[in-house]
């Protein structure tokens, strides 16, 4: 259209991430649909209003400007660590875990948000570390505490996905800021040989089963293997082009487990076959792209920090959830995002990308380009 057909207003929001976030949101509402049965309830409506009501939030998110960012980051991490504790302490108990606060008005899970927390926590460390400390072993001292207590007390719960989501985002800043290749070789050799020792001694009964069921799934399939047979069957059985809208004997006769949550994927690969599996990873690799790239472009080392850390942070909801589908990670309990339903997971990444829209903001103001 030629300028000044579009109110600058409209024109000036970041269209190019709205759109494709729209279409998969809409499709995971098509999904949900279908899941429910043909009905837009209990799932799909509300899936379609919680994107509405989160993407607003983005919105709002990406008009703070950066000294905000940086003066909330700690704050907001002590606020977070505190209610982690409370959780630990009074927290309401669902599905063997103790993850919620009961706010009356709704259930809070702060573990959720501590994912972008500690992303936000980490930029600012290290943006306000001199680069020199970046190489020297004793500013891991500090960097460690900040991620040790949050994750010692997620995984207290238990949760060990969003535990190892908290480890990912942290590490993940670690390595962008340039710290020494052979400390993260270090970690991870270590990692491997306390493995063994840590599933015998630091999981609880259920997370060492998930372990076992990832090494052999068909070697109970009625039982501790049922999750992941299923998934299988009908991701396999949706062929090229899936058996159709609304056609799908795994999650319409109930054989899926959590098809409308962590199986959602599952559920529209029966649906709509490797051509649909394709389209989802393709307006994923759309939102990560768009991200990396925002990260690249950004006006100075906090900002590159926090856009590539939060676009670490979804690219770890969606990467652990598509190999748990399939067999090549153990179920964690980590939802795909914006198709799966769930209010937390949509807010968290709805953090993460309106946080990754206020850096592309501070780009182009600093370009002359926004106000």
């Amino acid at each position: 259209m030629r300028a000044g057909v579009i109110p600058a207003a409209i024109a000036r929001q970041p269209w190019g991430i709205i759109l494709p976030l729209a279409v998969l949101t809409s499709f995971g509402s098509a999904v949900l649909y279908s899941a429910a049965g043909g009905s837009m309830q209990p799932w799909a409506l509300q899936h379609l209003i919680r994107f509405l009501v989160f993407l607003a939030m983005a919105m709002v998110i990406a008009r703070l400007p950066q000294s905000l960012f940086k003066l909330a980051a700690y704050p907001a991490y002590g606020a977070l660590v505190f209610l982690l504790m409370l959780v630990d302490l009074i927290g309401a108990v669902g599905g063997g875990s103790q993850r919620w606060l009961n706010l009356g008005f709704m259930q809070l899970q702060p573990s959720e948000m501590m994912k972008p927390a500690i992303v936000l926590a980490y930029a600012r460390f290290y943006d306000a570390l001199p680069p020199a400390m970046t190489q020297n072993w004793r500013s891991l001292i500090p960097a460690a505490g900040l991620l040790a207590v949050p994750a010692g007390l997620v995984m207290l719960q238990p949760d060990l996905g969003t535990g190892l989501a908290i480890t990912f985002g942290a590490v993940a800043v670690m390595f962008l800021a340039g710290l020494p290749l052979r400390w993260f070789l270090g970690a991870g050799a270590a990692a491997l040989v306390a493995a063994p020792v840590a599933f015998f001694t630091l999981l609880h009964d259920y997370q060492r089963k998930r372990v076992l069921v990832f090494l052999d799934p068909e070697g109970d399939p009625l039982g501790s293997g049922y999750h992941i047979s299923q998934s299988k069957i009908a991701i396999g059985s949706g062929g090229l082009f899936g058996k159709g809208f609304g056609n799908g004997s795994q999650s319409h006769l109930e054989y899926l487990p959590e098809a409308h949550t962590d199986f959602i994927f599952a559920t529209m690969g029966e649906e709509w076959g490797l051509l649909g599996a394709l389209f989802v990873l393709f307006i994923f690799m759309l939102i990560l792209r768009w991200g990396w790239r925002v990260a690249q472009n950004a006006p100075d080392r906090f900002s590159r920090l926090l856009a590539a850390g939060m676009t670490c942070t979804v690219f770890f909801y969606v990467a652990i959830n598509l190999l748990m589908v399939v067999g090549l990670a153990p179920v964690v309990g980590i939802p795909l995002p914006f198709m799966s339903h769930g209010g937390s997971s949509m807010m968290t990444n709805m953090i993460c990308l309106g946080t990754i829209m206020a850096v592309d903001r501070w780009s182009r103001r600093g370009s002359g380009i926004a106000s």
